[in-house]
């Protein structure tokens, strides 16, 4: 039997969620604004919030400056790739822990969610010689893999929890009916699974996206994705607030596209299993 809430505490949570919300989005507004001021603007003191003069001029000086259309295909191929290759990899492994666990399987798990304990910065000196030694650095194949490495224990947690939610008896039912491994996992399981599948992907598409430390320290212009893009501008002559803004936004714009028009399905697949 549900809970009645009254109006009161209805229209406080709705106060509450709506101020939390405005300050999570204050800084994309803010750089958003900043985006259309000239320089001078940007940096007057006392800041103003709404642009005098709005002008397009930051975005033609980033475009002149950083080819935008080639590192934004650099991340397009970066963060989709990364994602499909971990999902390769982590819905077999999380179909082994889910369906078919041993005794270190609990191990296995911790062992793997504790690498994302760890500041990427520690392993940065043996990254980088393996990946000068195999002519990986400023490569897009080379990024895509440490994206894949870096983001895996995540899909493969994920996974796990959607596969735990799935009746184990519908695959004993598909095993009963002459269905091999691959046949159980493609037929049975990923559709079953697919609100977590999909959840999963965005979810690692955007971790993947945002990624800057591996970006910036892999690679030089060849194969350098938004982030290094965004790096770009700021150089020992100072910060120029109003092109740093323009190059931000071009960099968020798409990501922030696709999470507004797949939100329902990724907090779908973010709360499936969690209610029964």
């Amino acid at each position: 039997m549900a809970r009645k809430v009254s109006t009161q505490t209805r229209i406080g949570f709705t106060i509450g969620a709506w101020v939390v919300a405005l300050l999570l989005f204050s800084p994309i507004l803010w750089t958003a604004l900043t985006a259309f001021k000239t320089e001078a603007e940007a940096i007057a003191s006392p800041p103003t919030f709404w642009p005098q003069t709005f002008t397009l001029e930051n975005f033609s000086a980033v475009q002149e400056r950083s080819d935008y259309v080639k590192h934004a295909i650099n991340s397009i191929i970066v963060a989709l790739g990364s994602t499909l290759l971990g999902l390769a990899i982590g819905i077999p492994a999380a179909w082994a822990m889910a369906f078919a666990p041993t005794k270190r399987t609990k191990d296995v798990l911790m062992w793997m969610l504790s690498t994302k304990m760890m500041p990427a910065v520690g392993v940065l000196i043996p990254i980088y010689l393996i990946f000068r030694d195999l002519r990986l650095l400023d490569t897009v194949h080379g990024l895509t893999i440490i994206m894949t490495l870096i983001n895996l224990p995540i899909i493969i947690w994920m996974l796990y929890t959607y596969f735990k939610e799935i009746p184990v008896d519908i695959l004993e039912a598909a095993r009963m009916d002459g269905a091999e491994l691959w046949n159980e996992i493609v037929h049975v399981l990923v559709p079953m699974a697919i609100p977590g599948i999909a959840s999963t992907l965005l979810l690692n598409v955007i971790l993947a996206w945002n990624e800057a430390f591996w970006s910036i320290t892999l690679t030089s212009g060849r194969a350098g994705t938004l982030t290094a893009f965004i790096s770009s501008f700021s150089s020992p002559q100072g910060l120029f607030l109003a092109k740093l803004s323009a190059a931000s936004l071009l960099a968020i714009a798409p990501i922030l596209l696709m999470g507004w028009f797949s939100q329902k399905q990724l907090v779908r697949g973010l709360t499936f299993g969690a209610v029964k």
